[in-house]
C-alpha cells in the first residue's frame, strides 16, 4: 500500500513562501531615468531630477553624499529601503545635505512637477572634512540682496543668495572651486580682479563651476530679482 506524503507541512510552507516579500532591486544613479547627468569633475556629479506629476523613480543607489536644491513647489512620498514612507513638502529654492550609502524611491503625489538639482561629493577626504571656514552660518545684508551662509556639510559651504535688479555682492575671495545653481534665471556680470567683466546667463535649474583663486564682485544686470545656490569648496 502506497504511503501518502505529508499535505499539510507543503501547503504551509506555500503559504509563507507566498505571504514572504522580497526587497526590491535597485540600479545605480546613473541608470535611474529621471536622473540626468549635467556636469562631472572630480569634486561633484550633478544631476537635473524631473518626476512628473503622480509618477514614481525607479529604487536606485545613493552611494554618495549629496546636496540637493528644489525647484518649485512639490509634495513628495520618499521611501527609502528598509524605512516607513515619508511624506514631505517642498517650497522653491529650499536646499538640503544628505547622507549617502542608501537605496529609495520618490513619489510626486502633486499636481506639478518635481524638480531638483542634486549635486553628489566625490571626493570626502580628511583635509575637506574638517576645513574650517571663517563663517559656517549667517545672513549678510548686502546693497540690493542678501547673502544666507545655510550649513557647511563634508567641508563644503552652502549660501542662498538673492539680489534684486542692480544689486552686488561685494569684492570677495574663493580660495577653493564653487558650484552656483540658478534657481531663477540668471543674468549676472562677474567683474573678475585682473580680467575682462564676464557675463553670466543662466536659465532656472542650469549650474555653472568656478575654478579656484578668483577674486570678483557680483552684479544683477537683469530686470528680474536672481536667487541663486552657491557650493563652496575648500
Amino acid at each position: 500500500m502506497r504511503q501518502r506524503r505529508p499535505f499539510f507541512p507543503l501547503l504551509a510552507f506555500a503559504v509563507l513562501a507566498a505571504g514572504q516579500v522580497s526587497p526590491p532591486p535597485t540600479i545605480e544613479i546613473t541608470a535611474e531615468p529621471n536622473h540626468h547627468l549635467m556636469l562631472e569633475n572630480q569634486f561633484v556629479r550633478v544631476f537635473k531630477v524631473v518626476l512628473a506629476p503622480h509618477a514614481a523613480m525607479i529604487v536606485h543607489n545613493h552611494r554618495h553624499d549629496y546636496f540637493f536644491t528644489v525647484l518649485g513647489e512639490s509634495h513628495i512620498e520618499n521611501d527609502v529601503v528598509g524605512k516607513p514612507p515619508a511624506l514631505r513638502t517642498f517650497h522653491d529654492g529650499e536646499t538640503f545635505f544628505v547622507p549617502g550609502d542608501f537605496a529609495h524611491t520618490a513619489k510626486n503625489l502633486s499636481d506639478q512637477t518635481f524638480q531638483v538639482v542634486a549635486v553628489e561629493l566625490m571626493q570626502n577626504d580628511k583635509a575637506q572634512i574638517e576645513h574650517k571656514w571663517d563663517e559656517d552660518r549667517g545672513l549678510h545684508i548686502l546693497n540690493g540682496g542678501t547673502r544666507d551662509i545655510l550649513f557647511v556639510k563634508d567641508g563644503v559651504r552652502a549660501s542662498d543668495l538673492e539680489l534684486q535688479p542692480g544689486g552686488v555682492v561685494p569684492k570677495h575671495h574663493h580660495a577653493g572651486p564653487n558650484l552656483v545653481v540658478a534657481v531663477t534665471d540668471l543674468d549676472l556680470r562677474s567683474d573678475i580682479e585682473g580680467q575682462a567683466p564676464a557675463h553670466v546667463q543662466l536659465k532656472a535649474g542650469e549650474v555653472a563651476w568656478a575654478k579656484a583663486g578668483t577674486t570678483h564682485a557680483l552684479t544683477n544686470i537683469g530686470k528680474q530679482n536672481a536667487k541663486l545656490i552657491t557650493l563652496e569648496f575648500p
